[in-house]
């Protein structure tokens, strides 16, 4: 099928941005296209009943809620997250509390990504009454490459092909998604790094034991807690790559949680069921550029960050963000500065994340890694943090985010 030869049983359509993807950014995009009177039409191969509950990310960075609010899109957020302003770290049977918050005035907010994305799918399509197609099958984009683009797809109902000409394509449909693969294998680089290591991936139905995201660093691997709300808490375990999550019962679970998150002083973990268990593959990366023709990526489409410093989430708004605004000052002004610069500019800050993330890893698993000099390393790092306040105002910078890129 091409954008200029449709088949006879293809349904036309016309519109100005295809958003393919209805997670966070695919739905911020949406709501900022919506308000500017800019059409659009959300594409999204799941229910909205399966991705307003889909388990996923909770931290946000402090710019990101603000750049929400100011567009209005913030406010159950604020009424509902919780606010943290340190963290913990326990290594060696030792508690040392990090005050993120005092040192560099910045804060997480934790609100799981269910929430958020059921917040703007309501924002989007029940109060600005925006265009939102969930359960499509079979979406493929073509003509990106002119001015011409359009996303074809199977309607969930009736079977019918659906065409939808458009000016532009944002390919906001994550890591498994089918835009990323429009973008040609000759005008694009994709950078990888494998961390050599898996994370099992836990929830527990159990409060939190800590009042703020505790990091294990241990022999034995790293470990994880970070509450998600009052009764259900996300639990991380360092495993072997690749990792069977059926090898890890009940008992074997809360027994290493146990012994790698123990410290003096620290209250004991609240046990409960595991209501999920999945192994993550450890590894990112980078597509770049970004855009191609009149599509472009926003989001795990076009950059992958293991969950180590929580970045994922802050970095598909931070893209959604910025095409949001080039395409309303394209329409609006005129104005294509913003379009052109899109790629560049994300990358600034996805590298940033990226370099952070991977020195993050290092601290986090060198001393499980077997080799001494790692391990050593790993160490003194963590106590230089700890203890040197440039230190720890150039981690807290990172941890946090800026409102500016680097």
């Amino acid at each position: 099928m091409t954008a200029d030869a449709p088949a006879a049983s293809v349904t036309l359509q016309r519109t100005r941005v295809v958003v393919v993807g209805a997670g966070p950014a695919g739905l911020t995009l949406a709501n900022i296209l919506r308000a500017a009177s800019v059409d659009c039409v959300v594409l999204e191969n799941e229910s909205r009943q399966f991705i307003e509950r889909r388990p996923r990310a909770g931290f946000l960075e402090e710019w990101a809620v603000r750049a929400l609010d100011a567009r209005g899109l913030a406010d159950r957020l604020l009424r509902n997250t919780v606010v943290h302003t340190e963290c913990e770290f326990r290594f060696a049977g030792e508690s040392h509390r990090f005050p993120y918050t005092g040192v560099s005035g910045q804060r997480h907010y934790v609100y799981p990504q269910p929430l958020l994305v059921t917040d703007l799918v309501r924002e989007y399509a029940d109060v600005r009454g925006g265009d939102i197609r969930f359960g499509v099958r079979d979406v493929e984009p073509a003509g990106t490459d002119t001015d011409r683009p359009s996303v074809a797809y199977t309607d969930p109902e009736t079977g019918e092909r659906v065409r939808l000409d458009c000016d532009f394509v944002a390919g906001c449909d994550g890591a498994r998604g089918v835009t990323r693969g429009h973008m040609p294998a000759e005008h694009v680089t994709i950078a990888r790094h494998d961390l050599g290591v898996g994370w099992l991936a836990l929830l527990a139905e159990a409060p939190p034991s800590a009042d703020c995201v505790v990091f294990g660093i241990h022999p034995r691997g790293f470990a994880g807690h970070m509450a998600r709300s009052p009764q259900v808490t996300r639990y991380y375990l360092e495993c072997p790559p690749g990792d069977d999550p059926e090898n890890w019962s009940h008992d074997r679970v809360w027994s290493e949680l146990h012994e790698r998150l123990a410290a003096d002083g620290a209250p004991p973990l609240v046990e409960g069921e595991l209501i999920e268990k999945r192994v993550l593959a450890m590894h990112n990366y980078v597509v770049q550029p970004m855009a191609y023709g009149r599509l472009y990526l926003v989001g795990d489409s076009a950059h992958l960050l293991a969950p180590i410093g929580a970045k994922g989430m802050n970095l598909a708004i931070h893209d959604s963000l910025l095409l949001g605004d080039a395409l309303v000052a394209h329409y609006g002004e005129g104005d294509d500065s913003g379009l052109l610069g899109y790629s560049r500019k994300c990358l600034r800050r996805v590298w940033q994340y990226q370099e952070f993330s991977q020195w993050l890893s290092e601290m986090y698993h060198g001393v499980s890694s077997g080799d001494p000099f790692r391990a050593g390393v790993a160490l003194a790092r963590m106590r230089r943090t700890l203890g040197s306040p440039a230190a720890a105002a150039g981690f807290a910078e990172l941890f946090l985010g800026k409102d500016t890129d680097y």
